[in-house]
């Protein structure tokens, strides 16, 4: 069981999906920081001071129903996908521009065969003119 485990673990998908989730946690936190400390503020000048997160609360004591906290997350989710989306295309772009410039039609080599009868045809062309 352990050995297969191991087999398991070490094929290369597995390692690059682990790879893209710690990546992809730590690149979440950068635009989540994003959101809630320069998007957010500035969304809260533009309209006169409003906070989502401590406005729209119904309820009273312990009992709160935080619906400005619910649409923070969905705006923060939002804008972190169209991060993640502009990243991929981004890079998506580059490595088709990579794959294009490297692939090459490779001319094709002639055999001393071919080559003859190449060569062959050029003067039968040639006698005929």
């Amino acid at each position: 069981m352990w050995k297969d485990f191991k087999e398991f673990a070490m094929k290369g998908n597995i390692i690059d999906l682990a790879v893209a989730v710690v990546i992809g946690g730590a690149f979440g936190k950068i635009v989540t920081s994003l959101v809630e400390n320069i998007i957010m503020p500035l969304v809260g000048v533009l309209t006169g001071g409003i906070d989502l997160t401590k406005s729209f609360v119904y309820g009273s004591g312990e009992a709160q129903i935080q619906l400005g906290v619910f649409l923070q997350s969905i705006l923060d989710f939002l804008i972190i996908a169209f991060a993640i989306f502009m990243a991929l295309r981004i890079m998506t772009k580059l490595t088709r521009k990579k794959e294009e410039a490297v692939v090459e039609e490779p001319t094709p080599e002639l055999d001393a065969k071919e080559e003859l009868l190449k060569e062959i045809r050029d003067l039968l062309k040639q006698e005929k003119a």
